[in-house]
């Protein structure tokens, strides 16, 4: 499965009458702190609030007629399942979504408005991929899986296109790692903008599939993660995304579950956006810079704002000084 420039340049016009641009933002305060000019691309004032909506919309706008008829089922721990419930919506196909018990309340609450029907699971004795392929075979509906998917991780890209074109300066890209399809898509597009750039995807240090994977250069599975980033709680890299990791990252970078709190406090103190704990992963490794970069320009895809009042409070109380 190979993903094509041209399919990102082709995703981006198939957007952009549907999906938001969303704005590159950044803050003297953090760039004061690293030593680096920081910029955050805000998909968390995407449409779903979230980078999801890009692979979403991208993959069921090219499925034929008949295929739409059919419908879709997906399976995710929230940002997924909001993509595909807004992007069927929109373009009239019925949606099903398997999601775990323990998904974020938001989001459930948020895929069930755009008007998908959700299918519960518990992600620590059932198989979701499973579960969505036996609705799959039993209703003739098409899967359309949450980063292993050549039109999903095209979608994704497009965020990088944005980026550079926002911010022709970037010399290194931070984003986070779930399954791999935001940073395959987006490392794509931005080397074939920018070859010598530098790009690392960011890991939680209890769902460190793919920084085992590439270290091990065999994709490797891990437990269900235990980490506040619900984004990452997938326990392998994909197969197409590990493949597109280990020829385009330049490594992967580990934060701790407190780094993660802190990184979204203190962008929701100093800039005023709300961010969900995963979207809070890369900008915990900017300002942790185990790299030792020094006036850098450093971009950060900022995944996602959905976050549970639960969540939000329990990183106030335990990140707060």
């Amino acid at each position: 499965m190979i993903i094509t420039f041209s399919a990102i340049q082709e995703a981006a016009q198939r957007l952009q009458p549907v999906a938001h641009r969303t704005p590159v933002l950044t803050s003297s305060f953090l760039n004061q702190l690293t030593g680096n000019q920081l910029y955050f691309k805000c998909e968390n004032l995407q449409r779903v609030g979230a980078f999801k909506f890009r692979g979403a919309y991208n993959a069921i706008a090219q499925l034929s007629a008949e295929e739409k008829q059919r419908g879709v089922v997906a399976f995710s721990s929230g940002n997924h399942a909001q993509g595909v419930a807004l992007a069927s919506a929109l373009l009239q196909v019925p949606a099903k979504i398997v999601m775990p018990l323990d998904a974020p309340p938001a989001k459930l609450a948020a895929t069930r408005g755009y008007g998908a029907e959700v299918v519960l699971y518990d992600r620590y004795k059932q198989d979701r991929a499973a579960i969505a392929k036996e609705i799959q075979a039993r209703e003739g509906r098409v899967l359309i899986p949450p980063f292993d998917h050549a039109h999903v991780i095209a979608g994704q890209g497009t965020a990088a296109l944005e980026f550079y074109e926002q911010a022709p300066q970037l010399e290194v890209l931070l984003a986070p790692v779930g399954g791999g399809g935001l940073i395959s898509g987006c490392a794509i597009a931005l080397h074939h903008l920018a070859p010598r750039a530098e790009i690392y995807g960011v890991e939680a240090e209890s769902a460190n599939d793919t920084f085992l994977s590439l270290q091990r250069n065999a994709r490797v599975t891990i437990p269900v993660p235990k980490t506040i980033a619900d984004g990452m709680q997938v326990t392998s890299p994909g197969e197409v995304t590990f493949q597109i990791m280990r020829e385009h990252l330049a490594g992967v970078l580990l934060v701790t579950e407190e780094e993660i709190k802190r990184a979204m406090l203190l962008v929701l103190e100093r800039m005023k956006i709300l961010i969900e704990p995963t979207a809070a992963v890369p900008v915990a490794a900017a300002l942790k810079n185990e790299k030792g970069w020094h006036n850098r320009h450093v971009g950060i895809i900022v995944s996602g704002g959905n976050v549970g009042w639960d969540t939000l409070k329990s990183c106030l109380e335990t990140a707060a000084p």
